[in-house]
């Protein structure tokens, strides 16, 4: 008979995983909004599935409820409504009438979002907390929705900025794969005392955005967009590849622990087996 600790080991926490499912729905519905010409709806399906994105980590960190089922379960959440939604949103808005050119560029975009959840998760452990390497998948889907955002609220022609909307869709899906730097603002200690001036801010912030929501969110992410290359090109002494795209020395030297860890190892096991 089974013991306790084992029971409750097989259960999934509740909270931290009804917000994920919450954002899951959130993009799942943009789709289906898309699909039936109801592209405002859409795109603020996505910025909703955003807000339940951002919830759901702090609430489980706040409630000690992390686990490994939690951080699996987020990142097919976040494929879905981060990387399928605004693909499609996106595609069905605008991309359609431009043919195979139009598909391809939604799927550049689904698939740096898919290669940028993996790399995020496999380097986890031993990145820097402060920066984000690449442009993170809500910050992309959100440039892509956001300017579906604005051209349904001011009734823009999709087919008169189609190649355009093929642009930012492939940038944005290349910008996730790439070597840039972030901010991720995770170094910010929300639980500390400031001073009344930024809470006024604050405040005056959330007026901002409450005058023309679907602009100014557009306008703050894309500008978060561009900051990535200057903060590398302001970081680095000379630009080169390795601060653009591929592999950097600090990735080369964690595979090569990695490695000589495996080796030593099984050099262990070997060792024990003949003995």
């Amino acid at each position: 008979m089974p013991n306790n600790a084992s029971t409750k080991n097989r259960g999934i926490f509740l909270l931290p995983n009804l917000l994920t499912t919450a954002g899951l729905f959130s993009g799942f519905f943009a789709i289906v909004a898309s699909m039936n010409n109801q592209f405002e709806s859409a795109a603020i399906a996505v910025f909703v599935a955003m807000v339940f994105d951002g919830l759901d980590g702090r609430v489980a960190r706040m409630t000690n409820t992390q686990s490994d089922f939690g951080a699996e379960y987020d990142s097919m959440a976040d494929i879905v409504s981060f990387g399928m939604a605004p693909a499609l949103v996106m595609y069905n808005w605008a991309l359609s009438d431009l043919g195979k050119f139009g598909w391809l560029a939604a799927f550049i975009f689904v698939a740096g979002g898919a290669l940028r959840l993996a790399r995020f998760n496999t380097n986890l452990a031993t990145s820097d907390k402060r920066y984000f390497q690449g442009l993170a998948i809500p910050s992309a889907a959100a440039i892509v929705s956001g300017l579906v955002w604005v051209g349904s609220k001011y009734e823009i022609e999709p087919s008169s900025i189609s190649y355009l909307a093929a642009i930012i869709t492939i940038c944005a899906g290349l910008l996730m794969v790439s070597n840039f730097r972030y901010h991720s603002f995770k170094d910010v200690d929300w639980r500390g005392r400031v001073s009344f001036v930024v809470i006024l801010a604050m405040v005056l912030a959330f007026v901002v955005v409450a005058t023309e929501p679907s602009l100014v969110l557009f306008s703050i992410f894309f500008i978060y967009a561009l900051s990535g290359p200057i903060l590398t090109v302001r970081s680095v002494k000379r630009l080169e590849l390795k601060h653009v795209v591929g592999d950097t020395d600090e990735d080369c030297e964690d595979e090569k622990e990695t490695d000589n860890s495996s080796k030593d190892a099984q050099k262990e096991e070997k060792k024990s087996a003949s003995e």
